[in-house]
């Protein structure tokens, strides 16, 4: 058992106290909608209608599905987060719910691949976006990608603060760029029902195995929600504060993903935008012509820009964490004696996403490896109930709604999505749970360490 599950969800003077408690409500919810708003609300819609038959309803009902199950991962962790608001959030939840080394692979795999590759994803097809804009080269592109890199660590380093109000710039920048943008497709549109009636006649199985498979692709559209906790102990008043962010910001996701299908939906119709890789882009040209292509690209790049920061903002709180468990190298632990960040952790997170966009392999990574996080996002559920049982007088100032069904039907989806993997992509599914074992000899390794 570790220390934290024998004294408890949270200690008074622990040492994340050290880190300021900057982030009000409005940040929070920011953070929750500018990390997950990256590039796939700009690609995915077409998929997701190809899946579902070019049927306009079955595909606005996945994003909506989707919607509502990240919204019931919020409902459940909003609990967690105010009960035990430290930094780290789902590290620390699945630490004392089960144990360090299952914290550890979470906190690993992270570090190694899915934090990172993100990060270096991000940067790296924004530097694709800007070519669009500015010749760039191949060079150009690698050095416009370490730029962005660089230039959200360094803004993260520098203060809390500091990275909130980009985060709340780039977010407020890229809805309301989104938001203008589907007015604009709506009103001019009118293709809406020209393919396709909005509903088939008949829910086949065809169209219902289409529906789950169009699932797993918006889920990774709406992947990043959870990323909140992490900075839940720098939240101000977090027991107030954190569960309304982490729900609202979830609920502006759900709000903006169907405003900007239904604006694809217009100026495409079912059909054209079935058969688009790049639907936001061409459904912009359709209607204003070929040059309106380079907004879409600048309006991408700002999506990306902003979701890059919010992963910098928050991903290093967890490498805190595990460093200040004694699991990981010692200096992340630190926290900068002016800014009052972990600008070590912050840094290390910015230099080996840098290494995995130089070298090419954050692709690989994140194709084995971006699954497994589900297996983390279940246990985080799932402590809801341990917690419950392990804690049942530490104060709840917010208890998740509708539990038990809650988190169950949230720990039910993402064990759907990790058996989906397992057994539509066995090789696959099987490396990617391969790399996060490679953590436990780190594991011990960093332990006898400690002891």
């Amino acid at each position: 058992m570790s220390d934290s599950q024998t004294a408890g969800p949270s200690s008074p003077g622990t040492v994340e106290g050290v880190l300021e408690r900057s982030l009000k409500l409005r940040d929070l919810t920011l953070i929750v909608v500018g990390t997950v708003i990256g590039s796939g609300i700009f690609i995915v819609p077409g998929a997701v209608l190809r899946q579902t038959g070019e049927q306009a309803g079955p595909a606005l009902l996945v994003w909506f599905l989707g919607g509502v199950l990240s919204l019931l991962g919020a409902l459940t962790y909003g609990e967690l987060g105010a009960m035990n608001p430290k930094a780290g959030g789902l590290y620390v939840f699945v630490r004392d719910a089960f144990g360090p080394l299952t914290a550890f692979l979470y906190g690993w795999t992270m570090f190694f691949a899915i934090s990172s590759g993100s990060l270096a994803t991000l940067a790296v097809a924004a530097s694709g976006y800007a070519e669009q804009l500015v010749p760039l080269g191949d060079a150009g592109r690698k050095i416009a990608a370490l730029t962005m890199i660089a230039i959200v660590t360094a803004v993260n380093v520098r203060g809390t603060r500091h990275g909130a109000a980009v985060q709340n710039w780039a977010t407020a920048v890229k809805v309301g760029a989104i938001a203008v943008m589907s007015a604009w497709l709506i009103g001019a549109g009118d293709s809406f029902f020209d393919d396709a009636p909005l509903w088939p006649e008949q829910l086949g199985a065809p169209l219902l195995s289409g529906i789950g498979l169009a699932m797993i692709g918006v889920l990774w559209a709406y992947e990043g929600w959870q990323y909140v906790t992490f900075s839940a102990g720098e939240a101000v008043d977090p027991q107030r504060t954190f569960p309304r962010g982490i729900v609202l910001g979830t609920l502006w996701l759900i709000a903006i993903y169907l405003l900007a299908n239904v604006a694809y939906l217009a100026a495409l119709g079912p059909a054209g935008a079935a058969a688009s890789d790049a639907v936001a882009a061409d459904a912009v040209r359709t209607l204003a012509g070929a040059g309106a292509g380079k907004l879409i690209a600048a309006a991408i790049i700002i999506s990306m820009f902003g979701a890059a920061n919010g992963l910098t903002l928050t991903a290093p709180r967890v490498y805190f964490a595990m460093a200040r468990d004694g699991l990981f190298f010692a200096k992340l632990a630190a926290v900068h004696p002016g800014y009052r960040t972990p600008a070590f952790a912050i840094l290390a997170s910015g230099a080996w996403a840098s290494v995995l966009a130089l070298s090419g392999t954050f692709e690989q990574l994140l194709t084995y490896v971006v699954f497994a996080g589900w297996i983390f996002y279940a246990l985080g559920g799932l402590s809801v109930f341990v917690y419950r049982r392990r804690f049942p007088d530490w104060p709840r100032p917010f208890k998740t709604p509708g539990y038990p069904l809650t988190p169950l039907l949230f720990v039910a989806a993402a064990a759907a999505i990790v058996l989906n993997t397992l057994f539509a992509r066995p090789v696959q599914g099987l490396l990617g749970l391969a790399i996060v074992l490679l953590g436990a000899p780190a594991y011990y390794f960093w332990r006898r360490r400690r002891a």
